[in-house]
């Protein structure tokens, strides 16, 4: 176990590495100068030269990379082109409000996933199996932003429960008013998410009730439900695992369609404004931060496969 964390520790800085290159230089490929974002329209050359002099843009493209990568490596993200503030404070604060919500969303889609995938494999049969299954496929059709639209014309419009946007000025200050705020973004993501985790907690309970496995542990007298709790859960949990890496992945970096309908101050806003405004250092430092974040949690995705399944721990080993 411990070569395996070391293999796949390299393999997430060689995967870190690769994506800084392709970021880097798929940015300088895009159409327009980063010197852009600092010049009004009618500027001379002189300023042009002069701006390109102050963003780095007129040095060779390898030397600009260099420089970015070395700073980096001191965790300085640079200052924005527009506000002149360090990149990596303002990120920082901004992740104060998408952390929680994709956490939150996370840990809500899995309560209503669980059990409803579940029941929808073991009752696939009966009529609440087969609506369980349909609300699947259904939540899945449905866009993110069309479900916070819904949500907000009824819990905040017409009901007035909750605001319908925004977030607290002091932050986290007033956990109550935080938590206020997210409930509608929070609710809305879960509800999309469960949806696409559900169909995958299905497929592999069915994997897991139609086993041998199971089968005899109940012929051996074992009921339906220690038979699921001794042999299928583990089972079961494997592929579900990689999924829900991919689906917490996912959920990040869709914040951003969330974070617009309900106007709130994350990673999302942050970068959809920096793309307005060609602020390159906030747009690097939101995608690198975004990809270290992605790379972070597949990482303990297949940690947590090999804790949770001894096969793949003796196949590491060699013993089989």
């Amino acid at each position: 176990m411990a070569l395996y964390l070391l293999r796949r520790t390299a393999f997430l800085v060689v995967s870190l590495l690769l994506a800084m290159v392709v970021l880097f230089f798929l940015l300088r490929v895009l159409p327009g100068d980063p010197s852009n974002a600092l010049l009004s329209v009618g500027a001379t050359k002189e300023q042009i030269a002069a701006a390109q002099r102050q963003v780095g843009s007129d040095q060779p493209l390898l030397q600009q990379f260099v420089t970015w990568f070395g700073s980096l490596l001191t965790f300085d993200l640079g200052q924005s082109f527009i506000s002149s503030l360090p990149v990596g404070p303002e990120i920082a604060a901004r992740l104060s409000v998408t952390v929680p919500l994709t956490l939150l969303s996370f840990v809500l889609a899995l309560v209503l996933a669980l059990p409803i995938g579940f029941v929808a494999a073991w009752k696939a049969d009966r009529w609440y199996g087969v609506v369980l299954s349909v609300f699947s496929q259904l939540g899945i059709a449905v866009p993110v932003f069309w479900v916070g639209i819904l949500l907000v014309d009824v819990f905040a419009i017409t009901l007035g429960w909750f605001p319908s946007g925004g977030f607290p000025r002091d932050d986290w200050a007033d956990p109550n008013a935080a938590l206020t705020s997210l409930a509608l973004p929070v609710v809305t993501i879960a509800i999309v998410m469960s949806a696409s985790i559900s169909r995958y907690v299905r497929s592999a309970t069915l994997d897991v009730i139609g086993s041998e496995y199971l089968r005899n542990a109940r012929a051996l007298g074992a009921g339906f439900g220690r038979a699921m709790r001794r042999h299928g859960l583990r089972n079961g949990a494997v592929p579900v695992i990689s999924v829900l890496g991919i689906e917490l992945a996912t959920t990040f970096l869709g914040a951003v369609v969330v974070e617009s309908v309900f106007t709130l101050p994350g990673l999302g806003s942050m970068l959809l404004k920096a793309i307005e405004q060609h602020d390159y250092p906030n747009i690097q430092g939101i995608l690198f931060v975004s990809t270290l974040l992605v790379l972070i949690v597949g990482f303990l995705a297949d940690i947590a496969q090999r804790i949770v399944d001894p096969r793949l721990r003796r196949s590491i080993s060699g013993n089989v």
